[in-house]
């Protein structure tokens, strides 16, 4: 029983960090993106979403659905939106580190998995008729944000399945185009997680034809992602810290590597969270609460999560030894 709790133990962390990704980041110009095939106004409506003006986002992205509904997109635009209040409400502070790493089963989830499958379909029935990187790459895209909410909501089968055939789309992605470097972001954590998680990822390997990883060249994809990619150079920054941060204890790199994110994107409250707490384990206390006040302060549209990062900074404020009415001051 230990060992069939660790392989999905195991199997659950893989799949909802290998698989977890974002969408077009502003970094990089449209320009670069016409081999995908970016609808006008995707990049506002990216802008929104990494803004946290989550409702915003979601009316913008049903708006490209409209007008055009056999575009994955529009489909994987709301999805992105809707994830970040899911992270948002299922995250907790805990090891001095805000994280999501579990959520309940919950009927409000279905729209989301809707969306991801939605998405996933358009670009299949595409792929039939002419297949090209872009639409492997979104047809990954959409098993993979089906399998990172698997993967947090514990359903295991559910997130491995998925999270092979979101595998299987890049890897063929890379095959067609080598380089969409976008595609490498979903392989490069593949990389690091199997790397990292070496004892399991052997048992799963064996039991579930799950190869092998290279923490390392997970990593060198990641940071190519960062600086050459056009859809993903924001989630590979946002998960590059957050894996340093647990995993490698790269403190100051990790903070390095969110910085230009807070900065880009001041008025995220995660982002905010998320280098508050690096500068805690660094021990630069005063710039620490400064991103936990900042948190505090900002208007998040969606009151559940707006209720939650109160809650969060409470907890981040308190293990710096400050009382719940400095919050905000």
């Amino acid at each position: 029983m230990k060992l069939l709790r660790a392989l999905l133990g195991g199997a659950k962390l893989l799949c909802l960090l290998v698989c977890t990704l974002a969408l077009p980041a502003p970094f990089a110009a449209v320009a670069r993106a016409q081999q995908l095939e970016l609808p006008r106004g995707a990049s506002a409506v990216i802008d929104k979403i990494y803004s946290f003006e989550t409702n915003d986002a979601v009316a913008d992205a049903q708006r490209l659905q409209r007008e055009q509904p056999d575009h994955p997109l529009g489909y994987l635009l709301e999805a992105e939106a809707l994830w970040w209040k899911i992270f948002c409400t299922s995250a907790e502070y805990k090891y001095g580190m805000t994280d999501a790493r579990h959520r309940p089963k919950l009927a409000t989830d279905q729209h989301y998995l809707d969306l991801a499958g939605k998405a996933s379909s358009i670009a299949l029935v595409q792929l039939k008729n002419h297949e090209t990187a872009g639409m492997q790459f979104y047809a990954g895209m959409g098993d993979a944000f089906a399998a990172r909410l698997y993967g947090l909501r514990g359903e295991n089968r559910a997130a491995a399945r998925a999270g092979v055939h979101a595998r299987e789309h890049f890897l063929h992605a890379i095959q067609l185009d080598p380089e969409l470097v976008d595609a490498e972001f979903g392989l490069g954590l593949y990389n690091y997680y199997a790397d990292t998680l070496s004892g399991i990822a052997k048992l799963l390997s064996f039991f579930m034809g799950i190869p092998g990883g290279n923490k390392q060249e997970g990593i060198r994809q990641l940071e190519r992602d960062i600086s050459e990619g056009v859809l993903t150079p924001a989630a590979a920054r946002f998960y590059l810290a957050l894996d340093l941060h647990r995993y490698d204890q790269q403190y100051a790199k990790a903070l390095a590597v969110i910085s230009p994110l807070v900065e880009k994107y001041p008025s995220n409250p995660l982002f905010q969270l998320a280098r508050g707490d690096l500068y805690a384990k660094l021990n630069r206390n005063e710039q620490a609460l400064a991103c936990y006040r900042a948190a505090a302060a900002l208007p998040v549209q969606d009151a559940e999560c707006r209720t939650h990062i109160q809650e969060l900074v409470r907890s981040s404020l308190a293990a710096q030894g400050v009382g719940n009415s400095s919050a905000t001051h």
